[in-house]
């Protein structure tokens, strides 16, 4: 059996930290985590906001997946070196949430359940995106 060194042990540890904390030090990162957040909890919120709370399984769905977005762009600020992968997991619920009120069973046929899933959804999985590709330059860039 081999043992693995933990990461402590790293010797480019400090320089790893010190390039995540510039990459979520700047104000595009910042801007996209605040609209992630605002995201996540409209996307919780919107059954009641919209008005489509009697759609129950749509709305029981829309509120799990906004606070779980939340939670996984809430955390990219703080701890960015150990949360950037989350980023693509705020992708597929951005996407989920798109096909969410085709997808689910019942009668979900009210308009603005549908639009309302979709914008919010298509806003979702761009700023998923963009904090996913923040993460990738990030790696593609030596300082």
């Amino acid at each position: 059996m081999t043992t693995h060194p933990s990461i402590e042990h790293h010797p480019d540890l400090a320089e790893m930290r010190t390039r995540f904390e510039r990459v979520t030090s700047t104000p595009r990162a910042q801007a996209v985590e605040a609209l992630a957040l605002i995201t996540g909890l409209y996307i919780a919120a919107s059954p009641w906001i919209v008005g489509f709370g009697i759609l129950l399984p749509l709305a029981i769905n829309n509120l799990i997946v906004g606070l779980a977005f939340c939670l996984c762009m809430g955390g990219l600020g703080s701890a960015y070196e150990r949360t950037h992968a989350m980023a693509w997991t705020a992708v597929v619920l951005g996407a989920w949430t798109i096909i969410a009120p085709w997808a689910i069973a019942g009668e979900m046929d009210a308009t603005r359940a549908v639009v309302s899933n979709v914008i919010a959804g298509a806003v979702a999985l761009c700023l998923g995106l963009a904090m996913a590709a923040m993460a990738g330059r990030n790696r593609d860039t030596r300082t």
